[in-house]
């Protein structure tokens, strides 16, 4: 399906914020000024715009210890993420969360989490709430390659099978879980076909390829909401950073990171494609890089002026009553 040229520079302009922001929070991390730790996911941009372009409202995920692309995919607020990454009273989280538990309910993004594997058990819970509400919802859940050998996902992938959920799970294979690459620790060999067995439809995708995971992505969702149950994509794209930023990646070859950059990003792929095809013209896409670059600058302006947390604050989003 032939997107709209709406369509194309928001998923252009989402993809070029993402970079945008993990850039410059690798930069911003060296400083010394941002607590505790980042997983930056530059690289794989187009997995989360092309996962995400079509979901609504009503829809919700679950991400990964490297949320950031994903939180700013489902529409969070560039400006209160970076707050909540500086640890800053007005941030999503009240400066409580930061990089790796960032959440936004009201976007439907359920949170980041350090727990590997964790979102696979609260997508299912959330589809099983769409389903019985009958919201028309649909829960998706972001996995790595490395958590896609826990235990805990193959709970919820067979769960979301056996209940027949509106949920699909993103496989982001890039290669490595934190330095352990995928050739020896997936035992298969073929994270889809493993998640397939479970009995539900996967699709393996170039991930760096935007207009392949959307096409995926597309099927996936109208299959959770024509109630045909449960789904998967594995899409393959490598990740430029470290396991965490500081991680000196030993274990990676000489030169790999700078080729990826070079030949293989998912920025240029998309631009080319939509050039070569007359789709957009490069000063809209240099436009939307510009305002992203922008509006990551005065995020971090922000987010530096603003205050930390008081001890008012020290007692408060602790419990929930229901």
């Amino acid at each position: 399906m032939q997107l709209s040229r709406d369509d194309l520079l928001s998923a252009y302009g989402t993809m070029v914020t993402i970079r945008e922001f993990e850039e410059r929070v690798a930069a911003e991390f060296e400083t010394g000024d941002m607590p505790g730790f980042v997983h930056l996911y530059a690289g794989e941009e187009a997995i989360a715009v092309g996962a995400c372009l079509d979901l609504e409202d009503k829809d919700v995920i679950a991400s990964t210890h490297r949320g950031h692309g994903h939180c700013i995919a489902k529409g969070c607020d560039v400006e209160g993420m970076m707050l909540e990454l500086f640890g800053r009273k007005d941030g999503l989280c009240g400066g409580k969360g930061g990089s790796m538990h960032i959440a936004d309910l009201d976007r439907g993004m359920l949170g980041a989490n350090g727990i590997v594997g964790a979102g696979g058990p609260l997508i299912v819970g959330a589809g099983l709430t769409a389903k019985t509400l009958k919201t028309g919802g649909v829960a998706i859940g972001f996995v790595g390659d490395g958590a896609t050998n826990q235990g805990a996902v193959f709970e919820a992938m067979n769960l979301a099978v056996v209940l027949d959920l509106p949920v699909v799970f993103v496989f982001e294979n890039n290669y490595i879980g934190e330095g352990t690459g995928v050739e020896y620790s997936v035992g298969s060999g073929d994270i889809a076909g493993r998640a397939a067995a479970f009995g539900m439809p996967v699709e393996k995708v170039d991930g760096r390829d935007f207009f392949a995971v959307h096409e995926a992505m597309r099927a996936c969702i109208a299959r959770a909401r024509n109630g045909e149950g449960p789904s998967g994509i594995e899409a393959l794209s490598p990740r430029y950073y470290g396991h965490f930023e500081g991680d000196p990646q030993a274990y990676r070859g000489d030169g790999e990171v700078e080729k990826y950059r070079d030949k293989d990003d998912c920025l240029k792929i998309f631009r080319q494609k939509v050039l070569e095809a007359g789709l957009l013209e490069e000063g809209d896409l240099d436009q939307l890089r510009d305002k992203a670059r922008k509006e990551v600058d005065d995020a971090v302006k922000a987010a530096r002026a603003a205050p930390a947390p008081g001890k008012a604050d020290l007692m408060t989003d602790i419990y929930v009553s229901y």
